[in-house]
């Protein structure tokens, strides 16, 4: 994420990857798209840049470019190039880019588009995700119509009768926090629903697990899915929203996590569950809550995370004794070999 927060790294941990293979061939150009018009476009530019940079470092000839209307033409004219997308937020995670980019017949690094789409349905992925074993936190997707049809007045009565208090109020498709608010009390809710749908159509109301946020970076470049050491989340307010992402100093992160061994592990054990639960490849984040009896609570998965210098992903990456530019040419290696 942005310029933040203070970064403590204990020792790294072993993640099973091989460290001493000859890093992968990556010949011909990349495409690395960013930006996008999405409310977290500056995020998605500023992680667009980091993976040129790591690319350009691994010896990879890797460019930046925005999606707009110059697209399609451009990808057109080389049948070479690869794409590494760093779009955050809709289309870019919604699988619409993605699905051009298959139609294109342009090898891409990440989930497909038909995986993206189930996961950036946040309730959609967390149904999905509890089918295979892991637990997530009880939540109700409400569309802003049936929030306004059916009354809104009783229908959060209903809510807080059924999720109890504290809540969390969040757009269902989105990230970056925003639009996100925790609710303590019953007369907060009527205000965190508009917030939140001046972001979304879609809100999820979720019931607040108290605990230890950390987020689990799952990485794939041919052998099979491999947890990184999952990030610890301390914002200093108590709630990792928009500001404590991208206040500098608002946020404390431990990577790897304070963890006990068998909390660490449990925790790897879910992010990989959901990544090949929801049918991702290459990369994903997933976001869990360890509550304080040690047991881990899936919240939302990321198939674009964050990538600039102080994101969770390069975090993880660091604790995890791994190179940035290394991975990122061994997922453009990835991609490419699925297409020959």
């Amino acid at each position: 994420m942005s310029g933040t927060s203070d970064i403590s790294t204990s020792p790294s941990v072993d993640t099973g990857l091989a460290l001493d293979k000859p890093a992968a061939s990556a010949a011909g150009p990349v495409v690395v798209l960013a930006g996008g018009l999405s409310h977290e476009r500056e995020v998605s530019l500023r992680s667009g840049a980091r993976v040129v940079d790591a690319l350009v470092d691994a010896g990879v000839e890797a460019t930046l470019r925005d999606a707009d209307a110059g697209l399609v033409t451009a990808l057109g004219s080389d049948p070479a190039v690869t794409v590494f997308p760093v779009l955050h937020g809709a289309s870019g995670e919604d699988g619409a880019i993605r699905a051009v980019l298959d139609v294109l017949g342009v090898p891409y690094v990440g989930s497909g588009r038909d995986a993206c789409r189930v996961a950036f349905d946040k309730a959609i992925a967390k149904s999905v995700v509890a089918a295979a074993g892991v637990r997530t936190p009880e939540s109700l997707a409400l569309p802003s119509a049936t929030f306004r049809d059916l009354g809104a007045a009783a229908l959060l009565d209903a809510l807080v009768d059924r999720l109890g208090l504290p809540l969390v109020v969040k757009p269902n498709a989105g990230g970056s926090a925003l639009g996100v608010s925790v609710v303590t009390d019953r007369e907060q809710l009527p205000a965190a629903m508009v917030a939140g749908y001046s972001y979304a159509d879609v809100l999820l109301v979720e019931r607040f697990v108290a605990g230890t946020e950390v987020a689990v970076t799952v990485v794939d470049t041919g052998a099979g899915p491999t947890a990184l050491p999952a990030v610890e989340i301390v914002p200093d307010g108590g709630v990792y929203d928009y500001a404590a992402r991208y206040t500098a100093g608002r946020t404390e992160f431990f990577a790897p996590a304070r963890l006990d061994r068998e909390s660490a592990e449990v925790v790897a054990e879910c992010a990989v569950s959901a990544h090949r639960s929801l049918g991702l490849r290459d990369l994903s984040r997933s976001d869990l809550i360890v509550d304080e009896g040690g047991n881990p609570w899936f919240l939302e998965v990321n198939v674009s995370p964050g990538m600039t210098e102080t994101s969770l992903t390069p975090q993880a990456v660091r604790a995890a004794g791994l190179d940035l530019s290394r991975l990122c040419a061994d997922l453009i290696a990835a991609a490419r070999s699925r297409t020959t």
